[in-house]
């Protein structure tokens, strides 16, 4: 029997708990994984680019060479839909990449996923902050530069 795996993300309505949205855990990687990411001008232009499309906050964020970590939530009850949200920071991005020659920057479709718990919060972001280390780019956390936090995401 052939195992199937999942190629694209379910993406499924945005639940709600206690009139509060979950928190979505994204992936977003460069088009055909070129590592064009882990830059002081491109974390800042990632950080300038969320900080515009204010649809969404930012919680918690890694930037590897080719793929982006972060956590979001909406930032109000009219909020774009994930998909529109994450397309239109990546246009803003890409409009103010360092350096034109790297274009297209981003692959089309990002991976999206419902946290259900708190906990899953900070399981999943102990897990994320690992990425480095596992890639071998550094011996500790705390060495990497291209992570932090825009906004604190609270789970009610």
């Amino acid at each position: 029997m052939e195992s199937y795996q999942r190629k694209h993300p379910a993406s499924l309505p945005l639940l709600y708990t206690d009139k509060k949205p979950n928190i979505i855990f994204l992936t977003v990687c460069t088009h055909k994984r070129r590592q064009i990411l882990a830059l002081p001008e491109s974390h800042q232009t990632l950080i300038t680019a969320w900080t515009k499309a204010d649809h969404w906050q930012v919680g918690h964020y890694l930037i590897m060479p080719d793929h982006i970590h972060l956590f979001c939530s909406p930032a109000n009850p009219n909020h774009l839909p994930v998909k529109a949200w994450v397309k239109y920071w990546k246009s803003i991005a890409s409009q103010n990449w360092p350096d034109n020659s790297e274009h297209p920057i981003w692959q089309i479709d990002c991976w999206d996923s419902q946290l259900r718990t708190g906990d899953s919060y900070t399981a999943k972001w102990d897990y994320v902050q690992q990425n480095p280390i596992r890639a071998k780019r550094v011996d500790r956390t705390e060495d990497w530069p291209y992570k932090g936090k825009q906004n604190d995401l609270f789970w009610q």
